[in-house]
């Protein structure tokens, strides 16, 4: 017990986790993905949005100092710039630098920077005059180790680069807020993922725990506990899913029970005619009967009769083994209806009178035309229903038989005058194994078989009470093309 235990944790763990990986992986792969875009997205977006307007500014100053303070010549550059330095109104969060021709910071708004050569890359294009836009640089400042974000303009004098004007600002205002709004996106993902691993292991578990239910049941009946039933607390697919199972495990129960009940009968009916025919053989091997002629017919009668019943009983078991593995076919040819069924009543009058029982025969009207059969198995039938309708109503002394042609079917009708069949009953009396109320000898198989042979030539079988009195028998099968 407790290894099976463990063993459905296991499975149930498995599913759980086949559930998790082919269901949350996904959703956090694409979680992963946004916060990673996003991240991007808005590192893009301030730092972006930063130089390009520390660019324009740039330009701007870069502009005017040129224009303003540039054509008086060289010799006023350094008073200018520190002039500019002085009045510049953002010195508090972007340092202005002015640098000579050597690279080294001449002027700066921040006194601590002043004869430092930075030695960036921005610095080194302006000084050359390669590129007129403003130059960029973002990265570590060597002197501090910070990280900035700087911006350099080459001033000109006569077309000759003479300097550089550069705007240098800390990235650790921009830094923070680019963290904070990764930082958001990134709880926020993390809500998101929690709402689905909650949200999943609930939904698991509302699928794993019935399943685990309905996988115990099943246990059972497969061990044997036919019939047993599964408290259906769903209205969904689970709740389908377990009322099939528990009518299979009705079905297959009753089915066993009709089997068990089947086995029972045949082992009877086998051992009746089995000890009259030893009773039977024993007694004529032993006795001198040969002076009353009249008891030794009688006992040849009783083992021929018996023998013939257990033939019977054997065909039907045969019959129903092929049909059961798929081995039942029919030979397909012309067949003369009339004839086998006439032929069946020749062969069965003779008998029924003796046991008492008047077997009467009403053919239609002219020749009826041909159909597409086996004649061997529609003879099976006639023979079979006419047996039964004497073991079932011959308390009735009488059975009639009909053949006529209604529309594109030929009709078959074999009729007793017995006690009929009870009507919570008529829907079973085809059923395999079924014999119902009925203490007639019998398999249970015989109209099943019937009922199979009729549908493979494409006709119906159906057994209903007749008005009147006793049991009737119909048979339709359609008229050849």
């Amino acid at each position: 017990m407790e290894k099976e235990q463990r063993w459905s944790s296991l499975r149930l763990r498995g599913l759980r986790q086949r559930w998790i990986f082919n269901s949350i992986l996904p959703i956090a792969a694409l979680l992963v993905l946004v916060v990673t875009l996003f991240s991007a997205g808005v590192s893009n977006y301030y730092y972006g949005t930063m130089q390009k307007g520390l660019e324009t500014r740039a330009q701007a100053l870069a502009n005017s100092f040129n224009e303003y303070f540039m054509d008086n010549g060289f010799s006023s550059y350094y008073q200018k710039a520190v002039q500019s330095a002085e009045s510049f109104e953002d010195k508090n969060r972007i340092e202005l630098q002015f640098i000579g021709s050597s690279g080294r910071i001449q002027v700066s708004t921040s006194g601590l920077t002043a004869g430092t050569s930075p030695g960036t890359d921005d610095i080194l294009r302006a000084l050359q005059g390669t590129e007129s836009a403003p130059s960029p640089y973002q990265g570590r400042d060597l002197e501090t180790g910070e990280e900035i974000l700087a911006v350099s303009c080459p001033l000109t004098v006569n077309g000759r680069v003479v300097g550089v004007m550069r705007l240098v600002t800390s990235l650790r205002a921009v830094d923070r807020q680019v963290m904070t709004a990764v930082l958001a996106i990134f709880l926020i993902a993390l809500l998101c993922m929690l709402l689905v691993v909650f949200s999943n292991l609930l939904f698991i578990n509302n699928v794993v725990e019935p399943v685990a239910v309905v996988t115990e049941a099943a246990k059972r009946i497969s061990a044997g506990s036919y019939g047993a039933r599964i408290e259906n607390k769903y209205s969904d697919e689970l709740g389908e899913l377990v009322d099939n199972i528990n009518d299979m495990s009705l079905k297959i129960s009753q089915n066993e029970k009709m089997k068990s009940e089947f086995i029972s009968s045949v082992s009877h009916e086998l051992r009746t005619p089995l000890t009259a025919i030893n009773g039977w053989g024993e007694t004529i091997l032993e006795d001198d009967l040969t002076d009353d002629p009249e008891q030794l017919r009688r006992g040849i009668r009783v083992i021929v009769n018996e023998s013939r019943r257990l033939s019977n009983m054997v065909e039907e078991l045969l019959e129903f083994s092929k049909m059961e593995d798929g081995r039942f076919t029919l030979q397909i040819e012309d067949v003369d209806l009339q004839a086998e069924l006439e032929d069946a009543i020749f062969t069965y009058q003779e008998l029924f009178r003796q046991d008492g029982i008047a077997l009467e025969y009403h053919p239609g009207d002219g020749d009826l035309p041909l159909i597409r059969g086996d004649s061997e198995r529609l003879k099976q039938v006639f023979c079979n229903v006419l047996d039964n309708a004497a073991k079932h109503g011959g308390a009735g002394r009488r059975i009639t038989a009909s053949i006529d042609q209604e529309g594109s079917v030929q009709v078959v009708r074999v009729r007793d005058y017995g006690p009929g069949i009870p009507e919570q009953e008529l829907p079973f009396v085809k059923q395999k194994f079924y014999k119902g109320t009925s203490r007639a000898r019998g398999s249970g198989i015989g109209l099943a078989v019937c009922d199979e042979i009729v549908g493979l030539h494409g006709g119906t079988f159906t057994i209903g009470n007749a008005d009147g009195g006793g049991a009737v028998v119909t048979i339709k099968l359609p008229v050849r093309a």
